[in-house]
């Protein structure tokens, strides 16, 4: 078994009103010199040594993202 991880975030052109919302308490709450946060999506899978890189690709693509206002990053943990 591999470990895959797809992380998963909004465009940059893209408005993320939860990134905001952390961006603007953050100085509320002591913390100074946070300048923007950008607030995305994390999945972590076990998948089949057998699996390639373009069949994780298409999850990520048709499953885990939607790729009109997000891109994504795969990445293998273990070699």
């Amino acid at each position: 078994m591999a470990r895959v991880v797809v992380d998963v975030m909004p465009k940059p052109e893209i408005l993320d009103p939860q990134g905001q919302a952390v961006a603007n308490a953050l100085p509320r709450l002591g913390f100074a010199g946070i300048a923007a946060v950008r607030q995305g999506k994390h999945f972590e899978l076990e998948v089949a040594d057998d699996v390639d890189d373009a069949a994780l690709a298409q999850i990520a693509e048709t499953f885990l993202a939607n790729p009109v206002i997000e891109d994504f990053v795969v990445r293998r943990l273990d070699a």
